[in-house]
């Protein structure tokens, strides 16, 4: 599942140079649900409703290290793959975080590696030349990094939870950190095979920071919110999110997805 980033127009820039990453204080994602080994289906919605892309999420966990792999395949044969190491002992802390975006529906293909450990953070792109270029950089990387984890945040907030600020770090035009809020936005209802089922629903805003905070709503570039619903209980699920899965993307939704089988061939055929 995905957060979208921010990437500045070509109009914004001239940001001055003071404008630098948000440091305010992180909080700790702690962990009440451990997580564990899982085989799920997702799909992906455009706004009008088309299915653009099936996905898949395996979670495989060793002792309280957890690796997550998250692939969607587009009609138009583009992928998203992202892939997520990262420990739960008490708090959630990202490892290593390898995120690629290719093809067709993306206008700018992304190749992100994220080393929580090191700091170093490689980006690779291609120019405008056609060529790929590689970026590399060390970073001092937050404790509440929440790259490629933002659903298991939320899933493990619970209904009523007060709003938390986590980190997460974006690489458009260059890697920067922004903040995350994450809300309680009340309890809504759906249904499962017909049965009613109550989900919660949660908004997550996105806090540029700096002065590019300051630019963006000025320059009709500022996030758009990310809302994003799950069922709670004794296992609490991610179950649906709406928001953009690029920098200046449409809207999206990513849901939960069920087998369907065809139907069954009739006597005599």
């Amino acid at each position: 599942m995905l957060v979208c980033a921010w990437r500045p127009s070509a109009q914004a820039q001239p940001i001055p140079a003071q404008a630098q990453p948000m440091r305010a204080q992180a909080q700790p994602m702690r962990v009440s649900h451990m997580q564990g080994t899982i085989h799920g289906f997702l799909e992906l919605r455009s706004q009008d409703g088309r299915v653009l892309a099936s996905g898949d999420s395996v979670q495989v966990v060793h002792g309280d290290q957890v690796t997550s792999h998250t692939l969607f395949s587009f009609k138009d044969g583009s992928i998203d793959d992202e892939t997520t190491v990262f420990s739960q002992h008490r708090t959630l802390r990202l490892i290593t975080d390898h995120h690629i975006q290719k093809g067709p529906s993306f206008p700018h293909p992304m190749d992100v590696l994220i080393d929580s450990r090191s700091g170093q953070v490689t980006v690779r792109s291609t120019g405008k030349d056609g060529k790929e270029e590689v970026r590399a950089d060390h970073l001092r990387l937050p404790p509440d990094l929440a790259n490629g984890m933002v659903p298991l945040v939320i899933e493990n907030l619970g209904a009523g939870a007060p709003e938390i600020k986590v980190s997460m770090l974006v690489a458009a035009p260059k890697p920067r950190l922004v903040k995350l809020a994450m809300s309680y936005r009340g309890e809504e209802t759906c249904s499962v095979a017909g049965s009613p089922r109550k989900v919660i629903h949660y908004e997550i805003k996105i806090d540029l920071g700096g002065v590019a905070g300051v630019v963006a709503p000025i320059i009709g570039k500022e996030p758009p919110d990310i809302q994003l619903w799950t069922i709670g209980g004794q296992a609490p699920t991610f179950v649906r999110e709406q928001g953009p899965i690029y920098p200046e993307g449409p809207m999206m939704t990513i849901q939960l997805a069920s087998p369907v089988w065809p139907d069954s061939p009739k006597s005599g055929d």
